[in-house]
Order: structure tokens, then C-alpha cells, then sequence
């Protein structure tokens, strides 16, 4: 189930930039090997933090509905040894788990992310702005759906550079969900560094993270987001989906483009103004980042050591 590392700090996509790409749908839902892990975490957190990482409108059942079967349509399809269908039953074949789709008659969406990786959004669009009316968030970034849950897409991304009210960015936001198609979903990513890979990171412990110890030495991992939306065919609602991939700093010296994607990393960090700089929490680590990078570089090619 292994899928490949992405890299979107290789120069691909800027930071703070929207950077949507055409998806092909047959690609839509990604499973690696961390699905099973992943999965039970959700299940975790579902069960004692149910308030936390489930929110939804009361008419927003239907369209959650429309999402739970879009997505029993997809997996069995895409990945016949994970998912398997049978009436009125979802089973993951990894843990032989099946589910009643009648047990999560009032909140569909929940099945619907027990099922996958990718935290799922739904925003609709009111009054000419879409606002988020349901959503099961287990892995936040810095985020806490609470905080979040009712808001316009620009008041959830308020505290982002460059997304803010009247920024040209989040016009750009409306048009494109506004613009989108049924059955042309596209995608995006973000990445940032935390100081450990634990899932759920809401904005209270995001807020306090290190990338330096004590010793002045450096342990990050990077958190990609990987995004897709899609309008959904009957209610016009558009679906979020994120999935969230954790993987080392050190990676990168066994990658094959090593060198190449710490450089793209460290010159990227090292064009952030000071506030994209504090909005991910480098303001005063990123000179060390920087030569953590400029080290892992040097790591991945020997023969920059002789230079």
C-alpha cells in the first residue's frame, strides 16, 4: 500500500500560495502503510473526544449521506483487498472490521472518515460565502475545529498570511469553491515542521512546539497536508478532504533528490517575512532550521564536503 513521499517543499508549490492542481479522480482517496494506525487513532479520538473531531449542522445529514456514498463506491473499486461492501455493510479487511451503515444513520460523515485517512470538511456556500457546516477533523494542524465549526472559509483562514478578509487570496478562495465541478476534483498541499508526529495537533499544543532542545540541536518532522476539494453532484456542497503524512527531517538524506529538496526547503524558509515566519512557528529557530538543512544537504551529497 506504500505510496510515494511527497516533496511539495521542492520548489513545486510556494508557501501562503493556493497552488491548486487538476486531480485525477481515480486518484482521489490515497491508503498507505500507516492505514491501520491511522485509522485507529481516529477511533481513539472519536471515542473520547467526540466533540472535538465531529461537528455538523443538522441539515447538513444528506450531504454527509452523499459523501459516505461516494466514498463506498470509490474504495472497494480502487482498493479491493483493503474495502469490501456488502448490503447494508462496510468491512476493512486489514482488522476484518465491519461496519452497519445503519448504526451511523444521523451522522453519515462519521462512517465516512472511519473509512480513510483524510480528515473530511464540508463547507456550503450561504449569502455568497462558503462556511464550514460539518466536518470530522482528527488530525488538526494548528487548528481546532470548535474554533472553527460555523465559520466562512475566510474567518477559518484569518490567522494565515495573505488569507485574511479583502486579501486577494481569499477572493481567489471563493471563485475557485464557487467554480468547481462535480467529478473534477483538484488538489493542493501544505507542509510545515513539528516536533513530533503525533496526529492530533490542535492549536493550543501547536502553539508551544520546538524544533530545538535544549542542546541547540534540531528534531522536526515534517507534516505534509495533502487536499483535495470537490463539489458534490446533488446538494452543491464542497468536500475537504486532508490527509496528513509525517516523516523526518532525516529523511531527506536517503531520499535520491535529498540535496536538491533541502535546498528547495531551506531557501523557501529562509524567504519567509516575519510574519509567515511566526504564523509557523520558526521565528526563532529558522537560522537553526536553516543549517540543519544546509548539514542534511551536505549529508545527501558527500561531495559537497570537499567544496
Amino acid at each position: 500500500m506504500t505510496v510515494k513521499l511527497h516533496t511539495p517543499y521542492d520548489g513545486s508549490v510556494q508557501p501562503f500560495t493556493i497552488g491548486l492542481g487538476a486531480l485525477d479522480p481515480n486518484g482521489w482517496i490515497e491508503v498507505d502503510d500507516n492505514l491501520v494506525p491511522q485509522l485507529a487513532e481516529k477511533d481513539r479520538l472519536l471515542g473520547e473526544r467526540h466533540s472535538d473531531v465531529f461537528q455538523a449542522e443538522d441539515d447538513t445529514r444528506e450531504a454527509q449521506r452523499e459523501v459516505l456514498e461516494a466514498l463506498l463506491d470509490y474504495l472497494p473499486v480502487r482498493y479491493p483487498a483493503v474495502y469490501r461492501t456488502d448490503p447494508g455493510t462496510v468491512t476493512f479487511k486489514p482488522t476484518d472490521t465491519t461496519h452497519r451503515i445503519a448504526d451511523f444513520e444521523t451522522r453519515p460523515l462519521e462512517l465516512a472518515a472511519r473509512l480513510v485517512q483524510d480528515d473530511l470538511v464540508l463547507m456550503r456556500s450561504r449569502d455568497g460565502r462558503h462556511r464550514l457546516v460539518a466536518a470530522v477533523l482528527c488530525f488538526p494542524s494548528g487548528w481546532s475545529l470548535k474554533e472553527k465549526f460555523g465559520l466562512a472559509m475566510v474567518d477559518v483562514h484569518k490567522p494565515v498570511p495573505g488569507f485574511g478578509a479583502g486579501s486577494r487570496n481569499a477572493h481567489l478562495i471563493e471563485r475557485i469553491f464557487g467554480n468547481l465541478k462535480p467529478g473534477q476534483p483538484v488538489e493542493r498541499y501544505n507542509w510545515s515542521l513539528f516536533d513530533e508526529p503525533r496526529l492530533y495537533y490542535p492549536t493550543t499544543d501547536h502553539a508551544g512546539k520546538s524544533l530545538v532542545d535544549a542542546k541547540g540541536q534540531v528534531s522536526a518532522w515534517i507534516r505534509i497536508e495533502r487536499q483535495t476539494l470537490s463539489k458534490l453532484p446533488r446538494s452543491g456542497d464542497v468536500l475537504f478532504t486532508i490527509r496528513i503524512c509525517n516523516d523526518p527531517l532525516s529523511v531527506l538524506k536517503k531520499h535520491p533528490d535529498g540535496a536538491a529538496l533541502a535546498a528547495s526547503m531551506r531557501k523557501q524558509i529562509e524567504n519567509l517575512d516575519a510574519q509567515q515566519l511566526a504564523y509557523k512557528g520558526f521565528t526563532s529557530v529558522h537560522e537553526e532550521v536553516q543549517h540543519e538543512l544546509a548539514l542534511i544537504e551536505q549529508a545527501a551529497r558527500p561531495d559537497l564536503a570537499k567544496i
